[in-house]
């Protein structure tokens, strides 16, 4: 059964250590059920209650489920991985604590902190890729978190493949999931973000389905990646001129998504998320929107 769920980035809650206010845990909470949702991700360590008895009354008493959290590791930095590793133990534990034992840990490169990856984001060239022996780093680093995690919580990880980090184009997808054990590190396939990164979603559901255990719904203007392209914008600039719009409005092919979803039996939740800046926009008005959007494919 496929259940749909929404995630505090797309009320600003984001990973980078932005300026501007974002709502607190119980406004967006409160949000993503009223908008019409059945579940949340964690958000950055600290945005929800971080004792698991807290956390499941919040989410209990307004019919959610918790469906994941977002770990962000540097991979490439081998002296960083015990580090992230820990604290993708300690998110987990959390998670299954407080009564979610099926919730998934995503993994991501730390996003937003390597120069040239953050100002070429949506245009990335072979030579900005890592070399051979970061490249073995990183997956080396990515396989041992999901193991640890896996052996010590009993909860999967799956990787998000993201804009602003090592790891966004379709060819570097593809060269991650192949040096990594595909019994015990997933994919999270982000649609506005693979998108973004050169490749098309509809496509990467047929090469990557095996290792697919985690959705998340995104679009992608094709104006605005367009506009920055050409002006050479980095990420978040990209992300401020609103290259993450609404579902319906870009250039991810979400009917031939859902159809193939579908045909294939996906069991799992797609998370809605419309990544903005903090402040941004109406991520209520958003939310609903984007819901009414995916009621029209019957989910």
């Amino acid at each position: 059964m496929i259940r749909i769920a929404n995630a505090p980035c797309s009320w600003g809650v984001l990973e980078f250590d932005l300026e501007g206010e974002t709502a607190g845990f119980e406004q967006v909470l409160n949000e993503i059920r009223e908008t019409g949702y059945s579940g949340s991700e964690l958000g950055d360590w600290g945005f929800m209650p971080t004792e698991p008895p807290a956390l499941h009354d919040e989410l209990d008493r307004r019919g959610l489920e918790m469906v994941g959290a977002f770990v962000p590791v540097a991979l490439r930095d081998a002296a960083a991985h015990k580090a992230g590793i820990a604290a993708g133990v300690r998110t987990a534990k959390l998670m299954r604590d407080a009564g979610y034992p099926n919730a998934m840990i995503v993994l991501a490169d730390d996003n937003g902190t390597v120069a040239s990856r953050t100002a070429n984001a949506g245009r990335i060239t072979p030579e900005l890729s890592l070399t051979s022996d970061e490249w073995r780093v990183f997956a080396a680093g990515a396989a041992e978190f999901a193991r640890t995690v896996r052996g010590e919580t009993g909860l999967r990880t799956v990787f998000h493949h993201h804009c602003a980090g090592f790891v966004e184009t379709a060819a570097e997808v593809e060269k991650l999931l192949a040096s990594t054990p595909a019994d015990s590190l997933g994919l999270v396939l982000d649609m506005g973000h693979y998108r973004y990164g050169g490749g098309f979603p509809e496509a990467a559901i047929s090469l990557f389905w095996d290792r697919i255990w985690h959705i998340h719904f995104k679009d992608c203007s094709a104006e605005v990646a367009a506009r920055s392209r050409a002006g050479q914008w980095d990420y978040f600039r990209a992300v401020k001129e609103g290259v993450f719009c609404e579902l319906g409005q870009g250039s991810v092919d979400f009917p031939a998504i859902v159809a193939e979803l579908k045909r294939r039996r996906y069991d799992g939740w797609i998370v809605v998320e419309q990544d903005v800046l903090p402040g941004m926009g109406s991520p209520r008005d958003c939310a609903r929107r984007n819901r009414e959007y995916i009621r029209g494919f019957g989910l």
